[in-house]
């Protein structure tokens, strides 16, 4: 018998087996990666981002479509990692924005929540790139466009949509000549395509474990939720108490109500997050008397996913068992114009950019993509009107640029760095003198005067940008790609920097990892000098893992 329509239930079922699928196929997909570098890779990010919108989705009590829908957006919207993460939520987004005004979902409705899906995915990413996750998912939305006035069986309707994906996930190498180097087909794709195959599987009738293995907490602003350092007195957490819930409204919040929720928060607390997002208002404040903020909240409607943490306390407990070194202390300070978020990883490196004065450090980097929640957490700690971010690593641009339009009570301006040299150049380029728009322009500006390399070892064997590389081999990654391979981590160093090297350098800054000693830095800045006597040499202990050298030319 035809199924001839998809209720919540099954839509439920079918998204869990999906994600279960990805789960269990992310190492598979991790494998794909072009780089082979030993970092988080697309499958983990996928599986990461969706198995947020799982726990939301497992959670929720009201088991109706808008519900399903609501908990399917905003779950992988919070949890997006890396650039594959984030445009995974985007599609489910677009995906939820059109089913969640049915009960049941016909082929036709189908049909538009998938050309909805792209369409939003699509619109997420600045400059989109064919041969990748997007070009598999709009071959599924254009097949489902195809059959929506003719098929009338789901299950039919369902294969063939699979069927046309993996047609174009077999295509992609054709689109990216780095693919068809390496000889893959594209991660991101490979991964939505399994989240689909999983759900297909539930409609036929396959029986699927739908339990999971949720992951801890995942890398936070260091020193977590509430106080931001463990150096802190308590006698300078001025607001006590960080509470989180959600309004589930019951009456229309309109802009003039929004604007003057806002302003109640911001009168007795700070670090205020309030997204109000169809039926339901998110919040987050510090504050003094929780039960004002629930209090006022209770005129729109009834509270879930209440959650109130006493930050003096916390931090009482985190001193006493943190061995972790101390952070710059916080101060207690009225709302300032500017401050600044960035992505950093090693005790040096974040050392740095605290001298530099930014205000929250996200732990994480190429290892472990921050998610947009990380974001938002980093960004409510900083009190200042305008925020910016630094994400140091092209994979977490997305994810930032995500969290800007998630921030009502501040500006967050993203500065798209790549590296962590481009993040202290651009921190450095900053002046408190002129406005944040000219920040901006003078910030991307010092971008381009900076030349970034990486040294790390290779996970695998793979050709790419014209290296044939083996498993241990060590790689020397500049701005261009992959320019020096070896199996000596000096002598691969060397050869990387002499490429990033011209007429006009003057300084070269390198910053040792957590596995490379001091003296054998010095060696690898004395045979620099011994070549280019005309350049300066900094060297900085960064004390980042995986990667032996982290180094700029400017």
């Amino acid at each position: 018998m035809a199924l001839l329509t998809v209720d919540a239930a099954l839509l439920r079922k079918m998204f869990l087996a999906g994600a279960k699928n990805l789960e269990s196929k992310k190492e598979i997909i991790n494998e794909l990666n072009v780089f082979p570098v030993p970092d988080g890779d697309t499958g983990t990010n996928m599986t990461l981002t969706i198995l947020s919108a799982v726990k939301e989705v497992n959670e929720a009590q009201d088991k109706s479509m808008k519900a399903l829908a609501k908990a399917m957006s905003s779950g992988s919207l919070k949890g997006a990692r890396g650039n594959s993460g984030v445009i995974l939520s985007q599609l489910l987004r677009g995906f939820s924005k059109v089913i969640r005004d049915y009960d049941e979902i016909t082929i036709p409705i189908a049909a538009e929540s998938f050309a909805k899906a792209v369409d939003t995915a699509y619109n997420a990413v600045m400059k989109p790139k064919e041969g990748t996750i997007l070009t598999v998912a709009r071959a599924g939305a254009e097949r489902a466009a195809e059959l929506a006035a003719v098929s009338t069986d789901f299950e039919d309707f369902t294969t063939q949509i699979v069927q046309r994906m993996q047609e174009a996930l077999d295509y992609t190498p054709e689109l990216l000549p780095v693919l068809k180097e390496a000889g893959v087909v594209d991660s991101g794709g490979q991964g939505l395509l399994e989240v689909m195959r999983g759900g297909l599987d539930c409609m036929l009738g396959k029986e699927v474990d739908t339990n999971f293995e949720m992951p801890q907490a995942s890398a936070e602003s260091k020193g977590g939720r509430g106080a931001a350092s463990d150096s802190i007195s308590t006698a300078d957490i001025k607001f006590g108490y960080c509470t989180e819930f959600i309004i589930m409204l019951e009456r229309p919040f309109t802009m003039a109500d929004e604007a003057a929720f806002k302003a109640y928060l911001s009168s007795i607390g700070d670090s205020l997050v309030c997204v109000a997002d169809d039926d339901v208002v998110k919040v987050h404040v510090h504050t003094n008397d929780p039960g004002l903020a629930i209090q006022k909240a209770l005129t729109f409607g009834q509270l879930t996913k209440m959650k109130i943490d006493n930050m003096r306390e916390e931090h009482n407990e985190r001193v006493i068992m943190s061995s972790q070194a101390e952070e710059t202390p916080a101060k207690d300070e009225p709302r300032k114009t500017f401050g600044f978020v960035a992505v950093s990883v090693g005790e040096g490196m974040n050392a740095i950019f605290r001298e530099l004065g930014v205000d929250s450090l996200i732990e994480g980097g190429q290892t472990m993509n921050p998610s947009t929640e990380d974001m938002l957490t980093a960004v409510a700690k900083v009190n200042a009107d305008h925020v910016f971010i630094l994400p140091n690593n092209k994979n977490i641009i997305l994810a930032a640029e995500q969290a800007k339009h998630m921030v009502e009570d501040k500006e967050i301006i993203v500065i798209p760095t790549k590296t962590v040299p481009q993040g202290i150049s651009a921190v450095i380029a900053f002046n408190p003198e002129v406005s944040a728009e000219e920040n901006l322009e003078a910030m991307k500006e010092a971008l381009g005067y900076v030349k970034s390399g990486q040294v790390t070892y290779a996970v695998r064997d793979t050709s790419i940008d014209g290296h044939e590389i083996h498993e241990s081999d060590i790689m020397g990654i500049s701005d261009e790609g992959i320019v020096a391979v070896g199996k000596n981590i000096e002598d691969t160093t060397l050869e990387m920097i002499e490429t990033m090297v011209d007429e006009d350098s003057g300084l070269l800054s390198i910053y040792f990892g957590s596995d490379v000693a001091e003296q054998d830095a010095q060696n690898l800045a004395d045979r620099f000098s011994e070549k280019f006597p005309l350049v300066d040499v900094e060297i900085h202990s960064g004390g980042q893992p995986i990667y032996y050298y982290v180094v700029s030319v400017e």
